[in-house]
């Protein structure tokens, strides 16, 4: 089987427009010549990348995989010609990248200005979802996650950390007073995520404790625990950029500041397993890493 470049552009322009002749014009094909095109790339690939009606095109399922292996080829022709021509360190092309929306929002959309003005031939595609997406099947160049990873056969990076903190707001602590213990907990009005019974504390000496945990609230969603636990209803345990603003101002307060929330979460930016790691890639994710160098909530403590 054999493919041609110039078809594989015209595809995804093709999927872009849902129109071949409209696709084919942007090239200087005549409609029936994109169409003679697009007929000899699924002849090639054996498969119908397009549904046709009279009016549009639209794709078919198996269009739907092979536009995401057909972008991937590429993008990975245009960083070969970027590493061997005149510019070997130029950064250009379009990448896909997507994130949680709650840290989106917060470190990955604010700083995108200064990468993209860094790097003007980049084209960027930022998704934030709270849903763990396949970047493989999906099409994307990099997710940014948090947490801990399971083992995969993806590539990934430690950019930065995120550490959980035990937090409530002055008026639940006048009111209930503060836990100094972990056993302590089970006393207190605990907010948490799910049906979580348990919180995994490590104190200082090493030693990890499994915390029993009672509350009259709990939800799926992190930015509403975060609400209810400014409004005084009970405490929670937070990642540290999620309420630092929150921190700062003194409408939060930290608890059992000897213990550590476990297991301890990170930052990573995790991609495909393909050895071809992309210019732009490599160039972004070492944006991140240093960006994330001076952002305080994204660094472990000294202690």
């Amino acid at each position: 089987m054999s493919l041609d470049l110039k078809s594989l552009e015209l595809f995804i322009r093709v999927a872009a427009c849902g129109a071949i002749g409209k696709a084919g014009a942007a090239f200087g094909l005549s409609p029936t010549a994109a169409t003679q095109r697009i007929q000899a790339l699924e002849k090639s690939v054996g498969a119908q990348l397009l549904h046709r009606s009279t009016r549009s095109v639209s794709l078919s399922s198996d269009g739907e995989v092979f536009l995401a292996h057909a972008k991937r080829i590429l993008a990975g022709v245009e960083d070969a010609l970027a590493d061997v021509q005149n510019e070997p360190q130029a950064v250009r092309g379009t990448l896909r990248i997507a994130g949680s929306a709650s840290f989106g929002r917060k470190h990955i959309a604010p700083y995108m200005a200064e990468f993209l003005d860094r790097h003007p031939a980049v084209k960027l595609e930022l998704h934030l979802t709270d849903a763990v997406v396949d970047i493989v099947e999906d099409g994307f160049d990099l997710a940014v996650r948090l947490g801990s990873l399971a083992p995969s056969s993806l590539k990934a990076k430690r950019i930065g950390s995120s550490p959980r903190i035990v937090v409530a707001a002055p008026t639940y602590i006048e009111r209930f007073g503060r836990p100094e213990h972990p056993d302590d907990l089970q006393t207190h009005n605990c907010l948490a995520r799910g049906g979580l019974r348990s919180w995994s504390l490590r104190g200082v000496d090493g030693r990890q404790i499994e915390a029993s945990i009672a509350g009259n609230f709990s939800c799926n969603f992190s930015e509403a625990i975060t609400e209810a636990v400014l409004s005084g209803l009970g405490i929670a345990t937070k990642c540290k950029w999620e309420i630092d603003a929150h921190l700062n101002a003194g409408r939060l307060t930290t608890l059992l500041d000897d213990y550590t929330v476990m297991p301890e979460w990170d930052v990573f930016a995790v991609r495909s397993p393909s050895r071809i790691q992309p210019t732009r890639i490599r160039a972004f994710v070492a944006f991140l890493e240093e960006t994330y160098k001076s952002v305080p909530a994204l660094q472990k403590s000294d202690g």
